[in-house]
């Protein structure tokens, strides 16, 4: 899973309880405050403990790829960092289950199962990659989605339904998240194909896998200008075109960099950062709309 300085799990905690509560303002009330920072918590542990066990078992391609990760560098033991996934593991499925019932715990568990068998062996999928990529596009995408608005609709005390805005983000992220994964080896290659790591960008070469991340990019924001301008009664137009619009020159003009830097490990560091960003920016539109 990618190492970012901010849990996306964050962003997406924030936008879709603001969203829920925007569609219901009468329900809020103070207690809404605790369950959310619970939340919040449980979401920071969950994607510390995926994290660190991916870094764990993955320090000698991170000394080539990413030497400055903790593990990979020697500011934290291998024991160290076993105690505090462990305690990220646990303080995490503590305060899920302590506050959000059995259904939103037996996700989260799910989540870290996933999580586990992606960088565990002997499952270690994230050798096989259309196996990690689904594994993680069903974990950035549908499941956080879907558990956040379900969870925050339950502390609501209303009954999960699905609306045409949440659908949309469910269905967008989604896909967003199967490009991350996609895209995600870009800056890795070189360790990859010196630890014999079978990912798309080895096989089918940097360049395509650029192409091909940009293109599927290219058609979410195209469906979600579409989605706009014919369903006007569910989504504000004004802000959903012109915002989707924007992103997507932005978008082609970050993959015509890339073209143009002859895909360097700069170039492509700076492009897959710029995935990630349009990524936290989605959910910075996403109440708006």
């Amino acid at each position: 899973m990618a190492d970012l300085a901010e849990d996306p799990r964050v962003s997406l905690s924030r936008a879709l309880v603001a969203k829920a509560l925007m569609e219901n303002p009468n329900l809020i009330n103070w207690w809404l405050t605790f369950k959310a920072f619970y939340g919040l918590a449980a979401l920071i542990c969950g994607n510390g403990y995926i994290v660190g066990i991916n870094q764990i078992y993955d320090i000698g391609i991170d000394k080539v790829n990413k030497p400055y990760l903790p593990i990979a560098a020697g500011d934290l033991s291998v024991q160290s960092a076993w105690i505090l996934v462990l305690l990220f593991a646990a303080a995490g499925l503590l305060i899920v289950a302590w506050n959000f019932g059995p259904f939103i715990t037996s996700l989260y568990c799910l989540g870290l199962f996933l999580g586990t068998i992606y960088s565990v062996p002997p499952f270690r999928l994230k050798r096989f990659p259309v196996v990690a990529f689904l594994i993680i596009a069903t974990v950035r995408g549908f499941l956080l989605n879907f558990g956040v608005y379900y969870a925050t609709r339950a502390a609501l005390g209303l009954s999960f339904k699905w609306s045409a805005p949440v659908t949309f983000i469910t269905a967008f992220v989604t896909l967003f998240a199967l490009v991350i994964a996609i895209t995600k080896d870009l800056p890795d290659v070189e360790g990859d194909r010196k630890f014999q790591i079978s990912t798309l960008a080895t096989k089918l070469g940097v360049r395509n896998i650029a192409f091909l991340g940009s293109g599927l990019l290219l058609a979410n924001y195209l469906g979600a200008i579409l989605v706009a301008i014919y369903m006007p009664e569910a989504f504000r137009r004004s802000i959903m075109v012109p915002a989707h619009a924007l992103l997507a020159l932005g978008l082609i003009f970050q993959a015509w960099i890339l073209e143009q830097a002859k895909y360097t490990k700069e170039a492509i560091s700076q492009f897959y950062r710029f995935i990630w960003n349009l990524f936290y920016t989605e959910y910075i539109i996403f109440p708006l709309i």
